[in-house]
């Protein structure tokens, strides 16, 4: 063991204590079974759509016990970190509301909330390790720790760093004096205890008691003295930080499993609290006859940018994911959903299915209970950023944006469900409005020709329509107009009709109806046609027909 001055003399000479530490950041003072959670971002890539998931069972559970749900960026492996990945975060978890009580932005007590800004807490208690003989300086090389693994996979061994195979572990201290006289870079790596065959069990708040081999690696605790700042890895951070945040549940995805046993070593050596965990299972993606991970590289599905570039509402979005971690809660209305509690011990053990269609369904289900001022005013938000043209077009055509959204929406018993998210508003609807509406360049134009019409028959029937047209109030009375004209040019009653002598008839009432509401809508389908002439006017109506009878 090395000499405590020549420890001492590794760290800067003002570091404090861990008293002072404790000090600084007091047990908090919150009623009893109150929860402390924390998300832990990563900047070294992309928020998952699997963040949110856990994050909103973070915020749940914490706020729902008159706990704290705080937000912790970990960029300790800064050699790693994605430009934007912060931003990005940030972005996302505004979007779905789960800003948290205490993170980088906001502040709190328990800061900094970014690791790389706490080096001076982590070297505090790596030297603490270190003076117990509970840690040990390591040299080992790229070269001999690949050697050493070699030799283990050729004996059939565990490959790590452990017992009579972590060569520095016992190492003499005038061995260990030479290596730093001569400048050599090191790291410092826990000494885990001398029983590798114990075994630990541990209770996870979702899964139970769940046994498991002791950890037996000496993992790194501190990276490499040639760095800086002089960082953690991932392993003692979050010990550290967990113990003096008082974050007494931690909430995580299942794949941390396997690193409890070294976690609860680290705490005992560190003379902490345990922690209780529950280890969330991930989402999944059905794809074919097997279930797999929901993966950022193959599903778009899996970014959290997807959701907000598609416009999912969020109310939706929550509703959803809430669902997929506890089962009741997709079987209560949204609200009542969203206002009940997320219970760990629901949660399941088998990650659940991430379906679009559902949630498609969902989201329609959602929007077709929303105002027509609440629809526009998400629209508007969402086109801020992602389609500045309909912003500027909705802002200068507001009334007429409402009076679109009312078509078979306002004052029916099943509100049209054609609309899931915002970035569908322009295919949805762009065509009520003269600066987005693609209108038919004559008789020729594809949407027109695949009636199957003569181009004679077509400007006939739009020529005759426009010259009797009237803005009627009654809906029955305004397609009197379109039969009338159908029948003027001969147009079957009826497909059936049309079907028995196709070549008697230059098509049947429904190809005449399309005629018209191509003109109109620019589509063969759409909500009804007189609904439409109404919010449209009777000048803009007409005016649709230009290319047609010209």
């Amino acid at each position: 063991m090395l000499d405590r001055a020549v420890i001492d003399a590794l760290f800067p000479a003002d570091l404090p204590e861990p008293e002072h530490w404790e000090q600084r950041y007091p047990a908090r003072q919150l009623p009893d079974g109150a929860k402390v959670t924390r998300f832990g971002p990563s900047p070294t890539g992309f928020v998952h759509i699997g963040g949110i998931y856990v994050a909103t069972i973070d915020q749940d559970v914490a706020r729902r016990s008159e706990g704290r749900y705080l937000v912790r960026v970990e960029d300790t492996d800064q050699s790693r970190e994605v430009e934007g990945a912060l931003e990005q975060f940030e972005r996302g978890f505004a979007y779905f509301g789960l800003q948290a009580d205490e993170d980088a932005v906001r502040g709190g007590e328990y800061g900094p909330y970014r690791q790389s800004e706490r080096e001076q807490i982590y070297l505090t208690y790596v030297r603490h390790l270190l003076r117990e003989g509970r840690a040990y300086i390591d040299f080992a090389t790229k070269d001999e720790l690949a050697s050493i693994t070699a030799r283990q996979q050729a004996t059939k061994l565990p490959t790590g760093y452990y017992g009579s195979w972590a060569i520095w572990r016992d190492a003499d201290p005038a061995d260990v004096q030479a290596k730093l006289d001569a400048g050599e870079p090191w790291v410092v790596r826990f000494r885990a205890p001398d029983d590798t065959g114990q075994r630990v069990r541990f209770t996870d708040a979702i899964r139970g008691t769940i046994e498991a081999e002791a950890n037996r690696n000496d993992v790194v605790i501190l990276k490499s003295s040639d760095q800086s700042p002089r960082l953690p890895t991932y392993h003692f951070a979050h010990a550290v930080d967990d113990h003096l945040m008082r974050v007494n549940l931690v909430i995580r995805g299942d794949e941390w499993i396997s690193s409890v046993p070294t976690h609860q070593q680290l705490f005992e050596a560190l003379g902490f609290e345990p922690i209780q965990y529950a280890h969330i299972a991930p989402l999944m993606k059905q794809e074919g006859g097997s279930k797999r991970k929901l993966s950022k590289r193959k599903d778009p599905e899996a970014s959290v940018d997807f959701y907000l570039e598609a416009g999912y509402p969020v109310p939706a979005v929550l509703y959803y994911l809430r669902g997929l971690a506890n089962g009741r809660l997709a079987e209560m209305p949204l609200a009542e959903a969203l206002d009940a509690p997320i219970n760990l011990d629901e949660c399941g053990v088998a990650g659940p299915l991430v379906d679009l269609v559902k949630l498609d369904d969902l989201a329609a289900d959602y929007v077709a209970t929303l105002s027509g001022e609440e629809i526009l005013a998400s629209v508007l938000e969402w086109a801020e950023r992602f389609d500045p043209e309909l912003k500027a077009v909705l802002e200068s055509s507001r009334e007429l944006a409402l009076r679109a959204l009312a078509v078979e929406r306002e004052g029916v018993e099943n509100p049209r469900k054609d609309l899931k998210k915002w970035s569908e508003f322009r295919a949805v609807y762009g065509f009520f409005f003269p600066q987005l509406h693609q209108a038919a360049t004559g008789p020729d134009d594809e949407r027109i020709a695949a009636l199957g019409v003569p181009a004679d028959v077509v400007r006939a029937v739009a020529s005759d329509f426009v010259s009797a047209y009237q803005q009627l109030d009654d809906g029955q009375e305004w397609f009197q107009q379109i039969r009338d004209v159908a029948a003027k040019h001969g147009f079957a009653k009826n497909a059936k009709e049309y079907k028995k002598d196709p070549d008697a008839y230059p098509g049947s009432i429904r190809e005449a109806s399309q005629i018209i509401r191509i003109a109109i809508t620019g589509s063969t389908r759409s909500p009804d046609l007189h609904s439409i002439t109404q919010a449209l006017g009777a000048e803009e109506t007409l005016r649709r027909f230009d290319n047609l009878v010209g």
